[in-house]
């Protein structure tokens, strides 16, 4: 039975990363060798949308999009992307230290985790 999920973040400065994951957000962790840290998640949840080619996002969600804004951004981290309101929730997304872009949201749908 399949019983988790394990995400990868490919970066051109990991390490940077990792120390954003357990410094700014917080992020519990395991060594799994060499500085290799694999950090706790919170609760997820998979969505399938249509697109004309494959591909995968990163978005974590939280309670309060303002707050939380209000909180990291006062841990150093800049906003990428203006925050939009769709029908789904309220998003926005800010890059990580190696280059890459994450995604965060208030979910105004049913969460599915709460299954």
């Amino acid at each position: 039975m399949i019983n988790g999920a394990h995400v990868i973040i490919y970066s051109t400065d990991a390490d940077a990363d990792r120390v954003f994951f357990r410094d700014v957000l917080g992020y519990p962790s395991v060594d799994a060798g060499q500085g290799w840290l694999i950090f706790t998640l919170p609760p997820a949840e998979v969505a399938v949308h249509p697109a004309e080619a494959a591909s995968h996002e990163l978005l974590l969600m939280c309670d309060d999009l303002d707050a939380t804004m209000a909180d990291l951004t006062s841990r150093g981290v800049e906003f990428s992307q203006p925050v939009q309101r769709q029908r789904w929730g309220v998003l926005t997304a800010f890059r990580l230290p190696g280059g890459g872009e994450v995604g965060l949201y208030e979910p105004l749908h049913e969460r599915a985790h709460d299954l």
